[in-house]
């Protein structure tokens, strides 16, 4: 098993929140960048205004790394015309993979149709685009009846609205990575979250993120059948090291 190909490289902190200037910032997403490059990562997952420069790294080294970045981050609440706009952008950009937090609380409010729009319309905009679409549910702010719920949802709108070959392309992932949980629950991906989402999102591929950080628990997260981790400590992963990350 190669791991670094499970592994979507993640760092998503603003200046503000890392508590640095954004040069400094600036200079951890280029680490991060060339951190992938060198260790032949699946993908390095950035903010959408990174993905040019990310882009532009990747290229003159020649390297297949992928670039990834999140939509309507990390609360999944902008309009469908502001999900589709950043989305357009992100792909103008040089983005490989495109992460829609999904609207989980239109969802939890009963928004049904609201949420299947959105999926129908932002996925069709980057299949179009010969790019991979994710849907990030936010699993710790969901029941696990609603993971059950969300999950289907979208695995049955896509089997509804696009073609049988798509379905690799299109991935329900567990995590944002940024939700603030009570009593220091986690926020992430867990392996009872993640069975959840795989009995129901399945024939969809399911990415987790947030919360695994060693090798070991990447291995059994593969081994359940998830297809990408999305994890800040990649090397430390890879390198068989426990990451002392709370990404």
């Amino acid at each position: 098993m190669n791991i670094n190909q499970y592994l979507d490289s993640t760092y998503l902190k603003t200046a503000i929140q890392a508590g640095i200037s954004e040069n400094d910032n600036t200079t951890i997403v280029k680490e991060f960048i060339q951190e992938a490059i060198q260790d032949n990562f699946k993908l390095v997952m950035i903010r959408p205004e990174m993905v040019a420069m990310a882009r532009k790294l990747i290229n003159n080294a020649n390297s297949k790394v992928h670039v990834g970045t999140v939509i309507s981050f990390p609360d999944g609440t902008n309009t469908l015309s502001e999900k589709l706009e950043e989305a357009q952008q992100a792909i103008v950009n040089g983005a490989d993979d495109l992460d829609f937090v999904c609207n989980y609380n239109a969802f939890k409010k009963g928004e049904i149709d609201l949420v299947k729009k959105e999926i129908i319309e932002c996925t069709k905009l980057g299949l179009s685009h010969r790019k991979v679409v994710k849907w990030i549910i936010e699993v710790a702010a969901l029941t696990d009846m609603q993971i059950i719920q969300l999950s289907a949802l979208i695995k049955n709108v896509i089997l509804s609205n696009f073609k049988e070959e798509c379905i690799p392309n299109v991935f329900v992932k567990s995590s944002t990575g940024f939700f603030k949980t009570q009593n220091n629950k986690p926020n992430g991906a867990t392996i009872p979250t993640i069975i959840m989402m795989l009995e129901n999102a399945s024939p969809l591929p399911v990415k987790a993120a947030g919360g695994v950080r060693t090798f070991e628990e990447a291995q059994e997260m593969i081994r359940l059948g998830v297809k990408r981790i999305g994890t800040s400590a990649a090397k430390t992963i890879a390198n068989g090291e426990v990451s002392t990350s709370d990404y």
